[in-house]
């Protein structure tokens, strides 16, 4: 089994700065693409950013120029870097990662997520 475990969530001002980490543990052959997502209440779960094995990165229109993400593939870890923190990212925080599944002859992606962690952007 694959397990995501993130951390880092919490409650910071407006303006302020946050760092989320997720690790991937277990049965892992190879990990295509890691991102967060997020999630806040009465809303529909949306990207904040994403990175390939390659460092390739796409971001949420709204996160532009204040968040960044990096990964670690040797240690199957991601980070999203929060800066300037606005009321308005207050959510949920979900690490998800796109990983390799080889079964005999074949292999396909699999989508594994983490259980979240919640971030609270409050004077």
């Amino acid at each position: 089994q694959v397990q995501l475990v993130e951390s880092g969530g919490g409650l910071v001002q407006p303006g302020g700065s946050l760092r989320l980490s997720c690790a991937a543990s277990g049965s892992i052959f190879s990990i295509n693409a890691m991102g967060w997502y997020r999630q806040a209440p009465g809303t529909q779960r949306e990207l904040v950013a994403a990175i390939t094995s390659g460092g390739s990165t796409n971001y949420g229109d709204s996160v532009k120029g204040r968040f960044t993400i990096s990964r670690d593939n040797a240690k199957n870890t991601v980070t999203l870097q929060m800066n300037s923190l606005k009321t308005e990212d207050t959510a949920v925080y979900y690490c998800k990662a796109v990983l390799k599944v080889v079964a005999g002859r074949d292999s396909y992606n699999m989508d594994y997520w983490g259980k979240g962690t919640l971030v609270t952007v409050s004077s």
